[in-house]
């Protein structure tokens, strides 16, 4: 499109936008949500949003295994000790003499960087690692200055507080700023940005969580916005689908006769009021906006529902939270003519990873319903023909130790640690590698930190390069990266050579 033309379709679809909203302070609200789902017709004929791209952040809670995500293969040089060292929880490759048929086996990776295997129950990853969509990023974590075993154990080196601690390493995930006080998620920070640099035109936020409100996506202008996989919470009783107001409105949207008609105009009628006390008149906005945008979210939905791709299809393999959580998401940005935003942030989570105990099993669960929704929302992706245009990054409190806590397979599991792998997916991604610096997996030596002799692997890739790379990607320049990331230049440049992270 010229840029002129952009600027005559940008400027119609703001002009609808606003007199579809200003409309909220002289007219009752439900006529004025009726009128926004009518917009989404004229916003289609505007054409596509040029220059749009998606971050998706999916956090799995509770502490990922990654020793047993991404493993190495028989000729790594590290698969030695990871045999040694893994005990009653190790996969080992197929092809290994010592391999018994009946045990956990891993999935080969086709890869240049060097010889890995996955999780039996990731063979999504697996497909997605091979044909070029999917990439790790091994040993990444929570750092204040680059550390190594020998520094950690002198104490000579600043330390995340609070090292091994779900919460605080949670939360510092999401902020990558662990020496500071919790003021901002690092995905708020660059929303904010975004916003301020025009990628966030449309009512409703370029923040969305489908796991409910989390830090990353704590911002000071843009408010994140969660949806449950249904679509938009609507104030209780007066949703477009809740009893007894279901029924309160005629096809053009004014309001019946009927009982529900009158009490809702009542509602609207109130909410419409100017009130002169502050927190009356907040409290009014809020409302509106809640209305508002639900009315956005349906619309959106209804976009989706005109893109000639079945999501119900897509994602009968991955009839899971996770890929519902994901299967909205594909549905929002399917409908992102409507949202009207450039640049969108999503949220989504899975939990369950915290196995001090009966690992084995949990983790063949939980790698399997990450691993099909993941292949599930990339299908999707493809079939809408946006996937170049959306990244999918995992965080996770941390990984856990390489030995485990016990010797019974049926009963062990492992105990928490620091550093672990991370998986990153998209069209955009320079996927089938292995991206950062994998650990030796020697117990008591190079990255393993304290005297314990666990394998709880010190980070050779901080939050803060990790984050980096896609915060760039959505389009913070390199000259304000440090606005978001303040930390980032304790470390090497996440775009040069040696710190082996050019996965976008």
């Amino acid at each position: 499109m010229k840029h002129n033309d952009f600027e005559l379709a940008s400027s119609r679809r703001r002009f609808l936008r606003q007199s579809a909203c200003s409309a909220l302070g002289i007219t009752g609200v439900v006529n004025t949500l009726a009128h926004l789902r009518l917009v989404n017709s004229a916003l289609a004929q505007a054409g596509p949003l040029a220059d749009y791209k998606a971050l998706v952040v999916l956090f799995l809670f509770g502490g990922n295994d990654s020793n047993n995500l991404l493993v190495p293969q028989k000729n790594h040089p590290a698969y030695a000790d990871y045999k040694s060292g893994r005990g009653v929880l190790k996969i080992l490759d197929p092809t290994d003499s010592a391999y018994v048929a009946g045990q956990p086996a891993s999935l080969p990776l086709t890869s240049s960087s060097g010889d890995y295997g996955v999780h039996p129950a990731a063979t999504g990853l697996q497909q997605l690692f091979n044909s070029g969509e999917l990439a790790f990023v091994a040993n990444v974590g929570t750092l204040l200055y680059p550390t190594t075993r020998a520094q950690f154990q002198a104490g000579s080196v600043p330390l995340p507080p609070q090292l091994f601690s779900h919460s605080d390493q949670q939360v510092q995930w999401q902020s990558s700023v662990p020496d500071q006080p919790f003021s901002s998620g690092w995905g708020g920070r660059v929303a904010d940005l975004l916003a301020s640099q025009g990628y966030a035109d449309g009512q409703v936020s370029l923040s969305v969580s489908l796991a409910g409100i989390n830090s990353l996506q704590v911002g000071h202008n843009e408010i994140q916005y969660a949806v449950t996989t249904a679509g938009a919470v609507p104030l209780e009783g007066y949703g477009p689908n809740a009893t007894p107001y279901s029924n309160a409105l005629n096809t053009d949207g004014s309001y019946k006769t009927t009982l529900q008609g009158k009490r809702l105009k009542a509602f609207d009628d109130i909410t419409n009021y100017t009130f002169q006390h502050l927190l009356e008149s907040d409290h009014a906005n809020v409302v509106k906006r809640s209305r508002a945008n639900e009315a956005l979210v349906g619309a959106a939905f209804t976009e989706a529902a005109t893109s000639g791709v079945d999501f119900d299809a897509q994602f009968i393999n991955a009839q899971t939270n996770l890929g519902d959580q994901l299967k909205t998401i594909a549905k929002l940005i399917a409908g992102r003519n409507t949202l009207n935003n450039k640049r969108q942030i999503f949220f989504a989570s899975i939990g369950g990873f915290d196995t001090h105990q009966d690992q084995i099993d949990a983790q063949t669960n939980l790698i399997g319903e990450l691993s099909g929704a993941l292949q599930a929302f990339s299908n999707t992706l493809i079939a809408l023909g946006v996937n170049d245009s959306v990244t999918t990054v995992t965080h996770s409190d941390f990984t856990r130790t390489l030995t485990p806590n016990g010797t019974d397979p049926n009963t062990a599991g492992s105990d928490h640690g620091w550093g672990g792998h991370q998986i990153v997916l998209g069209g955009a991604v320079n996927g089938g590698q292995v991206y950062g610096s994998f650990p030796s997996l020697k117990l008591g030596q190079d990255q393993d930190a304290g005297t314990s002799n666990r394998g709880r692997w010190i980070p050779t890739t901080a939050v803060d390069q990790y984050a980096a790379v896609p915060a760039k990607w959505l389009g913070v320049s390199n000259a304000l990266l440090p606005d978001i990331f303040p930390n980032l230049g304790r470390f090497n440049d996440p775009f040069g050579g040696s710190a082996n992270l050019g996965f976008l």
